[in-house]
């Protein structure tokens, strides 16, 4: 339609779950230019029989595409001012979610002689003014970290650094062994059930890493060695073919390794990495590496406990149209996760005997208070117009350069992109946010937990 704007009058209703309903009236002259403009198209463009293109009468045209021109004009007339509206930043009307198309609620008629009315629903981004901040108490755990978690990652850095050799002649099954295994279940006769049959099995014995659960009953036996299990499965097995049952098994040991864990000394310091002169140097290197994923993580359960209260509240309303925009972004994500696609990810699912709307259902409870928190967060930074300086982006340089042990220069070399940059200025002004939120609330001494434990259900 012609660039030219359109004179119209505006009603906007809000409606429940983050919705508004327009109204928008076309004054009656515009009406008929719209009109006008598809018939001139029309005219132009149609060929009849006796007539050459471009000749056919306006009156033959609209006896054999009437109702067909009146309805072009009237889809390019809504196209038309709805852009005009939702481009029109001095225009006082919410814009819908980019992911939410306006929805028509019944194509009006289309009378040149009269004024042209339509109304449009749509989803708007939700609207909340975080006031409440009454009996909010956020519990700070007590963490401290020492030699003991230090030992521990040293003893995780020793386990990957290890070699993997063949165990003596004539030595046990033995506890953290790896071993190697053929076992077939018997039936009731002391036959063998060839369809259970499994050859070289591997795992570590006195981990979970073993489904038949006979890490017991095989620890003292010997390379070539057969010795017939019987195992009882409780009822709550998860594995629903052991669940409730008595099998009775021969296994035989294949093979038995142990991993040859290298000395604690300043040769493997060095050979963890080239910077280390000394296993002290790597000892320092684990407790602030420790320090920086303790404070990291105890800032982390500040803050979502802190947005939970504020969510529950300050109460809003999610759109469906955003809730469903994040939680085809996780499945999306998932894809990636498995270098599929959307679609052939549900079909890997649905092979599997699983339904995406019931992982999408299992999901939405956590979306929505993640979409929730987001939209409090930002309601906070504008309401309180947070910003960060070049002098604070240099510093938060430097404070990541003396967490990870490496120089300024190298930092900034990270987040030399733009988007890599927004990201830290937006995450700079995220914590600069939570630091004013935490002085208008109050912050208590959590339980006494160790540092392993604060980690588990993250």
């Amino acid at each position: 339609m012609r660039d030219s704007k359109v004179e119209v009058t505006k009603e906007i209703e809000k409606l429940e779950h983050s919705a508004a309903k327009l109204t928008v009236t076309v004054a009656k002259k515009d009406v008929a230019d719209s009109y006008k403009e598809t018939l001139g198209k029309y005219v132009k463009q149609v060929q009849i029989p006796g007539f050459r293109k471009g000749k056919v009468p306006a009156n033959v045209l609209e006896r054999k595409y009437g109702e067909q021109i009146k309805m072009e004009a009237a889809s390019d007339l809504i196209d038309k001012t709805l852009n005009d509206i939702f481009s029109n930043e001095k225009d006082n009307v919410e814009r819908p979610l980019p992911y939410a198309q306006p929805v028509l609620e019944k194509m009006p008629e289309f009378d040149v002689s009269k004024d042209f009315v339509y109304t449009v629903t749509y989803d708007v981004f939700p609207k909340v003014e975080v006031k409440n901040f009454s009996g909010i108490t956020v519990k700070e755990p007590e963490v401290s970290v020492g030699d003991d978690e230090v030992q521990e990652e040293l003893k995780g850095l020793q386990e990957r650094n290890a070699v993997v050799v063949d165990k003596k002649d004539g030595e046990p099954v033995a506890k953290d062994d790896i071993v190697t295994i053929s076992i077939v279940e018997k039936d009731e006769s002391g036959k063998e059930i060839a369809s259970t049959k499994r050859e070289g099995f591997v795992f570590t014995v006195g981990t979970a890493e073993n489904v038949y659960k006979i890490d017991d009953d095989i620890v003292g036996m010997k390379k070539d060695e057969t010795k017939d299990v019987t195992k009882s499965y409780a009822a709550d097995d998860k594995d629903a073919e052991l669940a409730g049952k008595t099998k009775n098994y021969s296994v035989t040991i294949k093979a038995i390794k142990v991993r040859d864990l290298p000395a604690l000394d300043d040769d493997f310091a060095q050979d963890v990495n080239e910077k280390f002169k000394t296993l002290d140097d790597l000892k320092k290197d684990i407790l602030r590496q420790v320090e920086n994923a303790k404070n990291r993580r105890v800032n982390e359960i500040k803050v979502n406990s802190l947005l939970e209260q504020l969510v529950e509240k300050n109460p809003l309303e999610i759109p469906q149209s955003m809730l469903n925009a994040e939680l085809d972004g996780r499945f999306s994500m998932m894809a990636r996760q498995f270098q599929t696609t959307p679609a052939e990810l549900e079909k890997m699912l649905s092979a599997s005997g699983q339904k995406k709307e019931d992982m999408l259902k299992e999901w939405t409870g956590d979306a929505e208070k993640m979409l929730k928190s987001r939209i409090i967060v930002e309601a906070l930074m504008k309401e309180k117009n947070i910003s960060v300086t070049p002098e604070e982006i240099e510093a938060e340089y430097a404070k990541l350069a003396e967490q990870n042990g490496v120089s300024v220069d190298d930092v900034k070399k990270h987040y030399e992109d733009a988007r890599s940059k927004e990201y830290l200025i937006d995450d700079v002004k995220e914590q600069k946010l939570y630091k004013e939120l935490f002085a208008q609330v109050k912050v208590s001494k959590g339980d006494k937990i160790k540092f392993a434990d604060l980690f588990k259900n993250n």
